[in-house]
């Protein structure tokens, strides 16, 4: 548990006004599961940063980041410290968040760009599709990026309303080395409202995923419902509203995690004023880690390895608080290994809905979250892939990388939203114990043998289901991503 950092000024004076109104509320430390049959069934936020790193949170070890909110949210919650994104980019880990599903397994890979023939499909079951027979409003207010068209939209996949970008905000012509992109859209549902988001415009991005997740609330006090709000920020380029701009007196990218933090903030307060904290359970994560190449524009995943587009812990281990007064007992920490591909089953279990017909990946992680005695992590293993290349595998404390390249800065960042290039580098066949060395820097696979056959086996396992062009094997259980009409 950390302490809470300073005033800085009359902003940040601002956000801990949010910070106190919270710390109102006196929350109660039962851990049993909802008893389905005398409560309303339990609604869900799912707030999903973009390109957040394992330290860009003050209660994760940020010494410098002004989260009070967030602070506060781990406070009367769990912290998850082996919480993966299924992979370290855009598209693929929305499509698992919302399937339960190793993106590989549907055919959604890397970022998709704008006018990517490519979406998820739809006849994968989205969060929201399962939800919605149980009675379930859904809403997305934020980044898709998972189609931008036509079938490929959110309310082609089980959403009620989105409004909000149908891909990353840097995919515009203000591009710092790339000026091929069209202009960028701004969707209300299926609709562009707005066919040329500005630099002005996209100051609000926060302030609008904020305002629409806060009057979806309000209009479904009686209805449960499933709120997804996956932010713009903070990938590059960053913007904050004027009223943040500045505040921290730490740079633009810490005003644009105290932004953040600040929407968090008024989430939660709201909840609360409509006397609905208790029965909704909120979680906070990432997509990826930070993009290192933009320098001070960029986060940290200290002390984990690299960050972004590499299997590299600060690749894919996400900070991740989960939170549910009554129901998640506060100043937790889970340990074990969970993921984004665990969302799915955990939100229908607690819901009653059936899972999907086709296969998934995630379990249920219920147990961890209520603090069952003698809870584990469901999964023997995890799989690191990087597209469809099976980089690495971890099981318990171990984990194994396979020869790859992969991408790094060799010390040379960039700055002020220009990034520096990357250079290719080579892995070997490396085996790290994470529990000793979360930072990937001492390769023990010649003095244990016996983990790297049992690891080798659990990863041939996968290769025959996902592939691995790694070894140019084509898995047996992969299923085709959605195709749009250009």
């Amino acid at each position: 548990m950390h302490s809470r950092p300073r005033r800085l000024n009359s902003i940040a004076a601002f956000l801990l006004g949010s910070l106190s109104l919270l710390a109102q509320q006196t929350f109660a430390q039962e851990t049993a599961a909802p008893n389905q049959s005398d409560t309303p069934k339990p609604n869900f936020v799912v707030l999903f940063a973009d390109d957040l790193g394992y330290a860009d949170l003050h209660c994760f070890g940020g010494e410098q980041m002004f989260t009070p909110n967030l602070d506060l949210m781990a406070e009367e919650g769990m912290r998850l410290t082996n919480f993966y994104a299924s992979q370290g980019v855009c598209s693929a880990s929305r499509c698992s968040l919302l399937t339960g599903c190793y993106n590989v397994r549907l055919g959604i890979l890397g970022a998709l760009g704008p006018g990517s023939k490519t979406c998820l499909n739809p006849d994968e079951q989205t969060i929201a599709e399962v939800l919605k027979p149980q009675g379930y409003a859904t809403a997305i207010f934020g980044k898709w990026h998972l189609g931008d068209r036509d079938q490929g939209l959110p309310t082609h996949h089980g959403f009620d309303e989105y409004h909000g970008l149908p891909y990353s905000n840097d995919m515009w012509p203000s591009h710092p080395t790339s000026k091929h992109f069209p202009p960028l859209p701004l969707f209300e549902d299926d609709q562009i409202i707005d066919d040329n988001i500005t630099a002005d415009e996209q100051t609000n991005l926060t302030r609008w995923s904020t305002e629409h997740a806060v009057d979806f609330i309000k209009r479904h006090q009686t209805q449960p419902f499933f709120l997804y709000v996956p932010y713009s920020m903070p990938h590059v380029p960053l913007f904050t509203s004027d009223k943040f701009a500045g505040a921290t007196g730490k740079g633009l990218f810490t005003d644009v995690i105290a932004e953040i933090d600040w929407s968090v903030g008024e989430l939660l307060k709201t909840l609360r004023e409509q006397g609905l904290s208790e029965n909704t359970l909120v979680l906070f994560t990432s997509d990826n880690g930070p993009w290192l190449s933009y320098g001070n524009h960029a986060g940290s995943a200290a002390p984990l390895r690299e960050g972004k587009g590499t299997t590299f812990e600060g690749g894919v281990r996400e900070p991740t608080i989960a939170y549910w007064p009554g129901h998640i007992e506060s100043g937790t920490i889970c340990d074990a290994m969970t993921s984004t591909i665990d969302v799915l089953p955990t939100l229908a279990k607690l819901a009653g809905a059936e899972l999907p017909a086709k296969k998934i990946d995630g379990r249920d992680i219920w147990p961890l979250l209520s603090g069952q005695p003698d809870a584990i992590s469901p999964h023997e293993a995890f799989y690191y892939y990087w597209s469809n290349e099976l980089h690495a595998v971890r099981s318990g404390p171990w984990k194994l990388h396979f020869p790859h390249s992969y991408r790094s800065l060799n010390g040379k960042p960039g700055r002020d939203g220009m990034p520096a290039p990357y250079q290719q580098l080579e892995c070997g066949l490396e085996l790290y114990n994470l529990d000793e060395d979360v930072g990937e820097t001492r390769n023990v696979a010649v003095e244990h043998p016996e983990v790297v056959a049992r690891l080798q086996k659990l990863a041939d396992s996968m290769r025959g289901e996902l592939g691995d062009s790694l070894n140019q094997i084509i898995g047996s259980e992969v299923r085709p991503a959605g195709k749009l009409q250009k």
